[in-house]
């Protein structure tokens, strides 16, 4: 059998902030035409990793040696990388949301002459590039910002090809994609390889790695701990490998006695923020109970998050009533549904769930400081007293409550913002995609968070994308499809398939 070809080695790959190692004496190597995994637990070092080989971090800025096809490579930043044939789609989304689709995929290199644009030559090429993603319907002209969530990381994954690299860097491609655009997205890479482009993938979600990739190499507190071929481990010796032990339940869910009901939902109607004449909710009612997970299925679009963001106060409502305990409440703004004990994780932490420069401490105070004022005066004093307690309560990973919320891996940084909301002891908390992004241990603790919530007497709405999630922590399920209610699902009656044959 003939010897496969290196096409990219990372020797001895050593990176440190402030004196603390994110990466340290990294060895890898990617063969040609093979889709590899990178797993490991948030802040492991794989997305620094990925910003080292895509030139967001010069060379002078880590030790160690980089080679594409034999050649050693010296990045001073992603142009390099670009040049060496090499593409990086990140996780968190780098477009320019108010130009058109034809103007972020063609940025600084617009076809034309003389310093004269060509748009006929754009708007085709565009059409040509967006064809691989299955977007080839649309119109070049399109402003981003009224794109899908998923169309914009189906654009982005459109620019990164339109090079035509040889080496694919993609970290958590899919967090907002569904699972249909998931797998076009597989079978793109899938299709790439077979051209003799290969790919690097970054993602928490074990099914997506061992139906599509050919190797895995495991991370954890900066170090390579491990290589495999995927046919020859197992999704449980990966997770113990990332997290340092064994994990037999992945889901804690305990039964817990579910009381009466403390908040109803009737006939709530969002009109839809960009098409006039339309609701992207309509006529919705449920009903949630006390000690209760309540799950809210559905495909990306089906209008989940802008239910909860018209009960919340988010986004405007046309039309529906709220009730709490009974009575009847008006919901206009957020703090509206905060002074009723209604608390909203939204579903992008880093847009409006967090303040990257502020400490933990400064987070989880934030929704809280009239608590810790009097008479126009903070009491420091208080304010680290009740956040250590919320720290030590959730088990957040970090040296003191003092550390910036940037410093802290995903996992942790959705436990501070559950411990926000804790802060103002709300008695229903809603959590929309609360494990996206997140580590497989990080979820478990989540879930183990939610489990004690709702023994405590809390009442919970939850959001996922990740059906297994829904069928396993979920006591009740409603299904949303075009903005309504297709279907309630009792405990006995959830599973995957039925929720998937509702949602569509």
């Amino acid at each position: 059998m003939a010897e496969k070809k290196k096409i990219m080695e990372l020797k001895s790959i050593t990176k440190e902030f402030f004196k603390n190692k994110a990466l340290d004496d990294v060895s890898i190597h990617v063969f040609e035409n093979e889709i590899l995994a990178i797993c490991g637990e948030n802040g492991a070092g794989k997305s620094t990793l990925m910003k080292i080989v895509s030139g967001a971090y010069a060379h002078k800025e880590y030790s160690g040696e980089i080679y594409v096809d034999g050649e050693q490579m010296h990045f001073e930043k992603p142009l390099d990388s670009g040049m060496a044939g090499i593409a990086m789609i990140y996780q968190e989304l780098s477009m320019h949301l108010d130009s058109s689709i034809a103007e972020n995929l063609f940025l600084g290199e617009w076809p034309g002459r003389r310093g004269v644009i060509n748009d006929r030559k754009m708007w085709e090429k565009t059409r040509e590039c967006l064809q691989p993603v299955g977007l080839e319907d649309m119109n070049p002209r399109m402003v981003l910002r009224n794109l899908s969530a998923s169309q914009q990381q189906l654009v982005a994954i459109a620019r990164a090809l339109r090079k035509n690299p040889k080496i694919l860097l993609l970290d958590e491609p899919t967090s907002p994609l569904t699972i249909n655009e998931s797998e076009r997205l597989f079978a793109i890479l899938k299709k790439l390889k077979a051209n003799g482009v290969s790919s690097i993938l970054i993602t928490h979600k074990m099914d997506e790695i061992f139906e599509n990739a050919d190797r895995i190499y495991v991370i954890r507190d900066g170090k390579c701990v491990a290589e495999h071929n995927v046919d020859e481990t197992d999704r449980d010796e990966i997770v113990e490998e990332m997290v340092g032990r064994k994990i037999d339940n992945y889901y804690p869910k305990e039964e817990v006695e579910i009381g009466d009901v403390v908040f109803e939902v009737k006939n709530v109607t969002v009109p839809h923020p960009f098409m006039k004449n339309k609701n992207i909710v309509e006529n919705v009612s449920f009903s949630l109970r006390k000690g209760e997970i309540l799950g809210i299925a559905g495909l990306v679009g089906a209008g989940r998050s802008e239910l909860v963001g018209g009960i919340y106060g988010k986004y405007p409502r046309s039309g529906g009533q709220i009730f709490l305990n009974g009575q009847e409440i008006h919901i206009r703004t957020p703090e509206d549904a905060l002074r009723h004990g209604i608390a909203l994780l939204t579903e992008d932490r880093r847009a409006d769930g967090i303040i990257s420069d502020l400490s933990i401490r400064d987070n989880i105070v934030l929704a809280s400081l009239k608590k810790f004022c009097r008479h126009g005066v903070m009491n420091d004093k208080s304010q680290n007293e009740e956040t250590e307690k919320i720290f030590n309560r959730l088990n957040i990973k970090a040296n003191s409550i003092s550390v910036p919320a940037f410093s802290l891996s995903g996992g942790n940084q959705q436990k501070m913002v559950i411990g926000k909301w804790l802060m103002r002891d709300p008695s229903i908390i809603i959590m929309d995609e609360p494990t996206r992004g997140v580590d497989v241990g990080a979820k478990r603790e989540i879930y183990m968070i939610m489990t004690d919530l709702v023994k405590r007497g809390f009442s919970i709405v939850i959001i996922s994308s990740e059906l297994p999630e829904i069928v396993s922590m979920a006591d009740r399920v409603l299904v949303i499809s075009g903005g309504k209610i297709t279907g309630t699902l009792e405990k006995g009656d959830i599973s995957q398939k039925t929720i998937m044959r509702l949602a569509v």
